[in-house]
């Protein structure tokens, strides 16, 4: 891993490849390596950066007078970009979808393309059950420690108030620990992750700030998973129509997180856009680092 300094405090990243920059997000109490069964089976001729964002799988603690309400950890993604010095940028965003709002914020003059898989987007934020706990379990001494203690429970974590609605398939035991350690083990990332989910939220300018896609001009792939419950498929559909340059495609079968059900047709997809007008098609795969 690697880490970069941004205003918010160090946060960590792994990168592999070399060419266009694609950074692929992650959601909330997951860190990158939910985009450990896609990476192999993407092209190579790219340089593929997967940020830790301080989600509360972080391992590096933010400064403790940092931002990290909705908006701040949209300027967070925006500092990463301008931290490394990243052009052209293809943003892959998966279930927090905080990133969408680059484009209203006015800070995704470095982002050319974007592929949006299942996602807050308009007022769906917090999304269904699983938001609507992790709200509350923050706003509850100890919540977000015993949240924590129970996603390592496979029979706990497949309720729907957990991970029942996230991925069709159980999310492997090791994905998991990796994921909670934090939380479990530092109270700075817990105080982090509770910044995050007990910051305002105001619904008409979520929306708003969803619509100002309609200005962004790159081209963008709405990847969807029709079959998930959290995710308004209709969702899915209207960012594709808003996008001036956008095009649908789904995922039959797959939950929110569909790198982890179907990954194969996860990068499939997303191979295709991204060597769409390249001498070759692309071609080739590039093994994580």
């Amino acid at each position: 891993m690697q880490d970069v300094q941004l205003p918010a405090g160090v946060v960590e990243y792994d990168e592999t490849g070399a060419g266009p920059p694609v950074v692929l997000l992650h959601g909330l109490m997951m860190d990158h390596s939910l985009w450990d069964r896609v990476l192999p089976l993407l092209p190579a001729g790219f340089r593929y950066l997967r940020p830790v964002l301080p989600l509360g799988a972080h391992r590096r603690p933010m400064r403790p007078d940092a931002d990290l309400t909705l908006g701040g950890l949209v300027g967070l993604v925006a500092d990463f970009l301008d931290a490394l010095d990243l052009r052209d940028v293809t943003l892959v965003h998966s279930d927090w979808g905080g990133a969408l709002f680059l484009t209203a914020r006015g800070r995704d003059q470095r982002v050319a393309r974007q592929v949006i898989l299942p996602c807050e987007a308009f007022d769906n934020f917090p999304p269904g059950l699983p938001g609507k706990l992790a709200v509350r379990s923050a706003r509850v001494p100890g919540g977000l420690w015993l949240a924590a203690r129970q996603l390592r429970i496979g029979a706990l974590r497949r309720l729907p108030p957990l991970f029942g609605q996230m991925t069709r398939d159980p999310v492997p035991d090791e994905l998991v620990r990796g994921w909670t350690a934090p939380l479990l083990r530092d109270p700075a990332i817990r105080r982090d992750l509770r910044a995050y989910l007990t910051g305002p939220l105001d619904k008409a300018r979520l929306v708003r700030d969803t619509e100002a896609l309609r200005d962004f001009a790159g081209p963008a792939l709405v990847l969807w998973s029709p079959d998930n419950r959290l995710m308004p498929p209709e969702h899915g559909h209207r960012l594709a129509e808003l996008l001036p340059a956008g095009e649908y495609a789904e995922v039959p079968g797959a939950y929110v997180l569909s790198m982890l059900d179907e990954p194969d047709a996860v990068a499939r997809e997303i191979s295709r856009f991204l060597t769409a007008g390249q001498p070759g098609g692309g071609g080739g795969v590039t093994q994580p680092a």
